[in-house]
């Protein structure tokens, strides 16, 4: 669906956006994380050319729309909703004609329009508050007013840049479940910006990790959450998944303390209750959680082993060839 080649954006005395390759696919949900200045809302924003790249292709829908002149760019963006932060709505106008407004753009007869817009309200959960202003709204609200009159021209592609970065938890679950009904139903393809990876983790297929400019990490969101590898993502993955231990649980410990991850059937497996019943020790459990990622379980879990050494390096050999993922945090011994 979207396809980028090369993609560089320079500014006078920086580099937002360094040599980008990517492709997202057809229905797709795309995260991209990173630090504010890692370029991603620069490179975000060079998908609908409201930033035009330095250098490089981009094609949508097998349309190359770097090579547009910059009036088939404006009926391309038609194509292509945009939502943003700070929402961005007229506040003299009502909801109804806030999301009327991008269909006035687009030529759309007044008729149309006037049937158009009540059936956009109803998706977003706002059919009650079409004569409302955006003062008299929340938050969530006027991120879903914002929604509607993204999608009121019938895009393919929905671009996301912080959507939910002003809004609160509970809010920022509703939104991320809209949009989720959204690509599901209508089968749009989303390109999410976000510095969140609990936001990525509950709504994206797909993410890739920027820093300075580039793509330092790029896969699903199991794989990147369940085996992370530049540090970068470590550290975002860490934030949502945090299993450090205190220092003095580490300094009181009497055998080998061991971190597990269980992917896949491996986290729906028995694997300790096998090790203590084939393996002369004890095991304490000093953390432990499990997750599911696009309804696929991840498991992480902090154990002490405890008995001779001949039993703990068997049992941590049998532990590690069930799970693929083993490492030993501190050993006593």
């Amino acid at each position: 669906m979207i396809r980028l080649e090369g993609i560089t954006k320079q500014y006078k005395n920086t580099t937002a956006v360094h040599d980008i390759s990517l492709t997202i696919g057809k229905g797709e949900i795309f995260g991209i994380i990173g630090y504010s200045g890692a370029g991603k809302s620069t490179l975000v924003r060079c998908l609908n050319l409201l930033e035009r790249p330095t250098k490089g292709k981009i094609f949508v829908g097998g349309e190359e729309i770097t090579a547009l002149s910059d009036r088939d760019i404006r009926k391309k963006r038609q194509e292509i909703g945009m939502i943003f932060q700070h929402f961005h709505l007229i506040s003299a106008k009502t909801v109804f004609d806030n999301v009327a407004f991008s269909l006035k753009a687009a030529g759309i007869p007044k008729e149309e329009r006037n049937a158009r817009v009540p059936e956009l309200l109803e998706m977003v959960g706002l059919a009650d508050k079409a004569k409302a202003y955006p003062a008299q709204l929340s938050g969530g609200q006027k991120q879903r007013v914002a929604i509607a009159r993204a999608l009121a021209n019938n895009p393919k592609v929905l671009l996301c840049d912080e959507a939910t970065s002003a809004l609160d938890p509970t809010t920022t679950d509703a939104i991320l479940q809209l949009l989720k009904e959204i690509n599901r139903t209508l089968g749009i393809t989303i390109v999410l910006i976000t510095h969140e990876m609990e936001v990525v983790q509950k709504i994206c297929d797909r993410v890739a990790v920027m820093e300075a400019g580039k793509i330092v990490e790029l896969g699903t969101v199991y794989d990147v959450f369940s085996g992370p590898e530049h540090p970068l993502t470590k550290e975002f993955v860490q934030s949502v998944h945090s299993f450090s231990l205190p220092e003095r649980l580490l300094e009181s410990r009497k055998g080998t303390i061991a971190k597990i991850t269980f992917k896949g059937d491996s986290a729906e497996s028995p694997i300790i209750s096998e090790t203590l019943a084939k393996f002369s020790i004890t095991i304490n459990i000093l953390h432990g959680q499990i997750t599911y990622i696009n309804d696929k379980p991840l498991g992480t879990l902090i154990i002490e082993a405890i008995g001779s050494r001949q039993e703990i390096e068997a049992a941590i050999r049998f532990i590690a060839a069930r799970t693929k993922q083993l490492e030993v945090l501190a050993d006593v011994a």
